[in-house]
């Protein structure tokens, strides 16, 4: 009994192996954390000669999740308003095929952060980051990758939507997506004197077709 007492006044004992576990979590976790960080830097620094030789292993820990809109030193405010929609072709048991009406992904996320005094980066920067990421890997007049990562930037466009959608439309199994960008200019003010923007641009991106292997590792 008076071992035991002592042993609880003392607190829990670790044994060594316990400790060197630990001690090694630890250590990996604060390993991790710097080396995330790091690389977060050296991408939205100003370029130099670290960040010039390591860009490959920096772009592989940023893109496509972690990608930043904005200079380290140069803030560079959005000055324009990007609607992105999805439209969705399903395919019946019987193998008939069906176009369904546009889908408001943007007009969701704007209704989610409408009157939340909380909003989520999610909602309000995910998908917009997307469309930056493909427009920027992407040739505008065919649509075809213009860099490296433009099948990635596809793919993560991809995902997102069929992340929101779902694998069914109308009890359909989905076929194949595609999606539709309304790009317009921020109006000035009233008393700026600066002339109207210019019409909201649509451009329309080419279908794409849905396997089982876009919803790997999806919620839901």
């Amino acid at each position: 009994m008076a071992e035991t007492t002592d042993r609880a006044d003392h607190g829990r004992a670790w044994s060594g192996p316990a400790r060197l576990v630990l001690g090694l979590a630890g250590v990996g976790l604060v390993g991790g954390t710097g080396l995330f960080l790091g690389a977060v830097f050296l991408h939205v620094a100003p370029a130099n000669s670290l960040s010039r030789q390591y860009r490959a292993e920096v772009d592989g820990i940023v893109y496509p999740e972690f990608e930043q809109n904005w200079k380290l030193f140069a803030p560079n405010p959005l000055q324009q308003n990007v609607s992105l929609d999805a439209q969705v072709r399903t395919v019946a048991p019987g193998g008939a095929t069906r176009t369904h009406d546009w889908t408001g992904l943007t007009a969701r996320d704007i209704a989610t952060i409408r009157g939340n005094p909380a909003p989520s980066h999610v909602d309000q920067n995910l998908l917009r980051r997307a469309w930056d990421f493909y427009d920027g890997s992407h040739d505008p007049q065919d649509e075809k990758p213009a860099t490296p990562r433009g099948k990635l930037a596809e793919q993560y466009l991809k995902r997102i939507a069929l992340q929101r959608i779902g694998r069914a439309a109308g009890g359909e199994r989905i076929l194949e997506i595609r999606f539709r960008v309304t790009t317009a200019t921020v109006p000035p003010p009233a008393w700026s004197g600066e002339s109207a923007p210019p019409e909201p641009r649509v451009r329309e991106l080419p279908w794409w077709p849905v396997a089982d292997e876009d919803y790997r590792g999806l919620l839901g």
